[in-house]
C-alpha cells in the first residue's frame, strides 16, 4: 500500500472523528482535525486524478480555516 493511500485512510477516519468532536465537545478541536484530515487526504485525489474531490475539500478547508480563525479570536 502506498503512502498516499494510508494518509487518504488516515484523513477519511480524521474527518470522522473531527466532526464528532465538533458536534458533541469541542468546535476548534474538530475544525482542527477535520483541517488536518482534509489537508493529508488531498495528495491521494491529486495523484488519482479527482479533481472533483480536490475541489470540494479545499473548499471545505477554506470553511475550515475560517471556523478557525473565528475560534481563536
Amino acid at each position: 500500500m502506498r503512502l498516499d493511500e494510508k494518509m487518504r485512510i488516515i484523513g477519511s477516519v480524521g474527518v470522522v472523528l473531527g466532526y464528532i468532536t465538533l458536534t458533541h465537545y469541542d468546535m476548534l478541536t474538530g475544525v482542527t482535525i477535520h483541517f488536518l484530515s482534509d489537508v493529508i487526504s488531498v495528495p491521494y485525489f491529486i495523484r488519482t486524478k479527482s479533481w472533483d474531490v480536490v475541489i470540494m475539500i479545499m473548499f471545505l478547508t477554506s470553511a475550515s480555516v475560517s471556523k478557525l480563525s473565528l475560534g481563536v479570536m
